[in-house]
């Protein structure tokens, strides 16, 4: 492939002033390095020196073609113009990529002009490696010659230094876990990237307790490790924003507004300029006051309660919701406006449930962070850990409270250890508390019924089923009165029509009688 060189006519080195050294000249003198054409870019006030390197250029290497440009400089220090004058020449030039090899010579031109060659090849506006030359020295009587090529994936030491600071801030966001779930991993590597080049909101969406807050605030400290924000993070919970303090307590107040003395305040937008608000429970916040957050979020500015002047604020924003917000948006109970504003980048944090081949990495950092705080070490049994890991993953676990269940059950395991070792029992017993637990706090009529009567765990056909059971017999007179209705298809196929025997024996699969559910 022919080699074609890019560059700017050096109006002082060119003419030999440092000991006769010429770098456009000396580049196409370059051995192993053919120059087959040289577009050589020059000011109308230097057309003389042009002529005469070109003459130069061609008399030392007469298979070196020199094309002269004329591009007129009113500021050659100006970035703006010599970037539009470079990016024009660029769009009209008719790369040939199949048939030459394009290089641009950094050396000639000022500072300006060599950073707008890097930033015209860096985004391939160009499609060109870069081309150092230097005057000879003792070891390179002919000058010095670098390729630089911007193509980063030719450099190997370069590449697993960026792979490696990626691992390094997808660490930062996971807290240090080794999460194995695919799909996780991915939604981490783009909030990584999405959070190390752009201020604008970040939606974090998800059931409650699956670490929205966790993240919102390694979400910050990468931000700051970027150097993409100053100020610190001011968490607010909007669910606990309720009446007329909510204005107060997001926008400030002045004494003005009830001219009682020590009711001023400034306000968390004020607290947040230069850092993040996050904003979780969003979708708790007022009408009202979500109108007032927009216009803060667009303008950076905004009137605390009783002032008639605005004040500047200039924060970035990370956002949390439990629930649907286009649902409830559709509902008017959430504002199109801001949800849209609020919506350019949106994750969802996927439920403990959905990820149970994180449950191991995730258990030896609460068991870490258990001992950090009771101030003691704490291991499971062999078979405490698998029973408790096995409950963990099954799929009927629902873990209605994510990882705020998961972590909790942990502490109390740890805190409750005999002599710092889990054992089975303990893990039994801490399975029965959050089975009876969650089916008292479930919103199913029949999980509620049920965890009257059964505190382990059961499948929800058991569940649906047994509900149905305990519905019959609270209604029925006898046992018998009750197995006549609840086998009144099946019995008649039967010899035996024994049908108080038949529930018995269903009911004590469940450790239940009849006593149990009779109403008196």
């Amino acid at each position: 492939m022919r080699n074609v060189v890019l560059g700017f006519l050096g109006t002082q080195l060119d003419r030999g002033k440092r000991g006769g050294w010429k770098p456009s000249l000396g580049l196409c003198q370059v051995d192993g390095f053919p120059v087959d054409r040289f577009e050589l870019l020059y000011d109308r006030k230097f057309s003389r020196l042009a002529r005469g390197v070109k003459n130069e250029i061609e008399r030392v290497s007469p298979d070196t073609e020199v094309l002269l440009h004329l591009m007129d400089m009113e500021d050659p220090w100006d970035l703006e113009e010599v970037y539009a004058k470079l990016y024009d020449f660029a769009q009209g030039y008719g790369f040939d990529e199949d048939r030459e090899r394009y290089h641009i010579h950094l050396t000639t031109g000022t500072h300006i002009g060599q950073i707008c060659w890097f930033l015209l090849s860096e985004s391939r506006h160009i499609p060109a490696a870069l081309i150092q030359t230097g005057p000879p020295r003792s070891d390179r009587p002919n000058g010095t010659f670098d390729l630089i090529d911007l193509d980063l994936n030719k450099y190997d030491a370069l590449q697993q230094r960026f792979d490696q600071q990626t691992r390094e801030y997808g660490d930062l966001l996971k807290g240090g876990i080794d999460t194995k779930n695919a799909k996780y991993n991915a939604l981490i590597e783009r909030i990584e990237q999405v959070a190390g080049l752009s201020d604008a909101p970040i939606l974090l969406l998800g059931e409650s307790g699956t670490g929205k807050s966790e993240l919102a605030q390694r979400i910050y400290e990468l931000k700051l490790q970027r150097r993409r924000v100053k100020g610190r993070l001011v968490p607010v919970n909007c669910a606990t924003l309720r009446g007329g303090a909510a204005i107060a307590t997001l926008f400030g107040q002045r004494r003005s507004h009830t001219g009682q003395p020590g009711t001023e305040r400034a306000g968390l937008l004020r607290e947040a300029d230069g850092g993040v608000l996050f904003l979780d429970e969003i979708q708790e916040l007022g009408l009202e006051e979500q109108a007032l957050l927009l216009h803060a979020i667009e303008e950076g500015r905004y009137y605390p309660l009783g002032s008639d002047s605005e004040v500047t604020s200039r924060f970035q924003v990370i956002v949390g919701a439990s629930e649907d917000l286009n649902l409830l948006a559709a509902d008017g109970r959430f504002r199109f406006d801001l949800l849209s504003r609020l919506n350019l980048w949106s994750f969802r944090l996927p439920a403990l449930r959905e990820r149970p081949e994180d449950l191991d990495a995730n258990l030896r950092f609460e068991l870490t962070r258990a001992e950090k705080a009771l101030g003691i070490r704490v291991g499971f049994n062999a078979d405490a850990a698998e029973a408790w890991l096995r409950f963990a993953k099954a799929p009927s676990t629902p873990w209605p409270g994510n990882f705020r269940d998961f972590s909790g059950a942990v502490l109390r395991l740890c805190t409750l250890a005999p002599r710092g070792r889990i054992t089975r029992s303990q893990v039994e017993d801490e399975i029965a508390t959050l089975e009876h637990r969650w089916r008292a706090a479930s919103s199913d009529p029949d999980s509620k019924l049920v965890s009257q009567f059964v505190a382990r765990p059961l499948d929800s056909f058991d569940i649906s089923q047994l509900a149905n059971v305990i519905r019959t017999c609270q209604t029925s007179q006898s046992i018998s009165d009750a197995g006549r209705t609840l086998f009144a298809v099946s019995r008649e196929d039967r010899a035996s029509r024994n049908d108080a025997d038949r529930l018995r024996k269903y009911l004590a699969k469940f450790d239940l009688n009849w006593a149990d559910l009779a109403i008196e």
